[in-house]
């Protein structure tokens, strides 16, 4: 592999990883169920992102495939919370 690439997948883990941690704490200290809300959505997108550099920086597609997977659950899971949080249900009768 080329050192450029593995030096950049490296930052780039570092980079999401401490990005990670931020929303980590915003998520334990948020003042509202809307900040808390917003630092899940964030955790999942550094997790995504996570995955993809790991991906990259490793060579393996499987990692490709479960990122996607995390993306999709993440956003029907962050679209049911926004319907439950302005609505107070998620199904309605």
């Amino acid at each position: 592999m080329n050192q450029v690439i593995y030096w950049s997948a490296n930052f780039a883990l570092g980079c999401f990883t401490i990005g990670l941690a931020i929303a980590a704490v915003r998520l334990l200290i948020g003042p509202d169920i809307t900040d808390r809300l917003l630092a899940l959505d964030t955790m999942y997108a550094n997790g995504l992102m996570i995955l993809l550099a790991l991906g990259i920086r490793f060579g393996v597609e499987l990692y490709f495939d479960i990122a996607l997977l995390l993306a999709l659950f993440g956003f029907v899971g962050s679209v049911a919370m926004a319907k439950f949080l302005v609505r107070g249900e998620v199904i309605e009768p």
